[in-house]
């Protein structure tokens, strides 16, 4: 089914970062990457990330060469489970490195069918914003493109306010990842999207640490006010049934003229679970596996594995999770994998 790739954004959905599945021997696991899919599908999600952060940006290592193969079985799989009269799906490529191979990756990224790119900029952590921004220009000119606010503990940088009000100008940015994990920035972005008149480009948390009052917070800027539309997160790649009915939820109460001071309460339990996947005590270092830990406990992945091998569990970051799980029952879809795990493994 064709879609308009903006109303589709603007409309709110989510959308997870994609977990790369391996074996216990680290090589790629087909089957389990095809049943994340497939469960993401099912869950509801508006769409998918694939080739970003959680898919381990190792995959383009030349020995590993696992970028365009990933792409094209999450499209694949997509397409195939879902069918011609699904509602939409969109399929977003992660993009990285200099231009050169930005632009190829799009390329790629078109070739399988891929709506739009996000564009990760660590690797030009000390070129001038006015270089950055022509790099954003060319990598645009290729495919529909998706700004990314990374933060600086996970190879992100920061940027100036100037350089989203020029990146907003773009004409074929169609959405923004807002993850900078720091409120003074997140405004940066939101009031340049508005200052310029941006209503067709699309704001989506990935503030991993401030889910729900992203998406409460109606923002008010140059005369305009916007809400956060959804959010394209590692943490909605795990519990996505749940995060859908949640978002639904959020939109609904949006309409209404006061906040439930419940919503806030909750707000602070996902970002106590976040912390608990993520693994800020240790400065992220666990984050990848604490994700793996969760799908391998519902039975999805077989194994927390990485391409890097040091890249593990954190001391005690099994028993936060197994803490958190049972501390906030509301944000697991346990019932709902077990019914459908079978089904999307065969």
């Amino acid at each position: 089914m064709s879609f308009n790739l903006r109303t589709h954004l603007l409309a709110g959905h989510v959308l997870p970062a994609l977990p790369l599945a391996l074996t216990r021997t680290r090589r790629w696991n087909e089957r389990r990457q095809r049943a994340l899919i497939r469960y993401y599908s099912d869950a509801g999600a508006g769409g998918v990330a694939v080739g970003v952060h959680s898919t381990q940006f190792a995959i383009r290592a030349p020995k590993i060469g696992l970028y365009e193969p990933v792409l094209q079985l999450a499209a694949d799989s997509a397409r195939s489970w879902r069918g011609p009269k699904s509602p939409p799906f969109v399929l977003i490529a992660g993009l990285c490195g200099p231009t050169a191979q930005a632009v190829g990756e799009a390329k790629i990224a078109l070739s399988h069918g891929y709506h739009a790119g996000l564009l990760s900029l660590g690797a030009w952590a000390r070129e001038p914003e006015r270089a950055i921004l022509r790099h954003c220009r060319t990598v645009a000119r290729e495919i529909p493109l998706v700004g990314f606010y990374l933060q600086p503990a996970v190879g992100g940088r920061n940027f100036s306010y100037r350089f989203w009000r020029d990146f907003a100008e773009i004409p074929e940015v169609v959405a923004i990842k807002i993850a900078p994990f720091d409120r003074y920035r997140t405004l940066d972005v939101v009031r340049a999207v508005l200052e310029a008149g941006r209503d067709d480009v699309a704001l989506y948390t990935g503030n991993d640490d401030n889910i729900i009052a992203d998406l409460m917070t109606p923002f008010s800027f140059g005369g305009r006010t916007r809400f956060i539309a959804g959010g394209l997160l590692g943490q909605w790649g795990v519990w996505t049934e749940r995060a859908v009915a949640m978002l639904w939820a959020i939109q609904s109460a949006r309409r209404k003229p006061r906040l439930a001071a419940d919503w806030l309460t909750q707000n602070a339990a996902i970002t106590d679970a976040n912390a608990a996947l993520f693994d800020p005590a240790h400065a992220f270092a666990g984050c990848l596996p604490g994700i793996h830990e969760v799908l391998r406990r519902q039975g999805l992945l077989e194994t927390t594995a990485c391409l890097n091998p040091e890249e593990r569990l954190s001391p005690g970051q099994a028993a936060e999770i197994s803490r958190v799980t049972k501390a906030y029952p509301w944000l697991v879809d346990d019932e709902f994998v077990h019914a459908g795990r079978d089904r999307w493994l065969a």
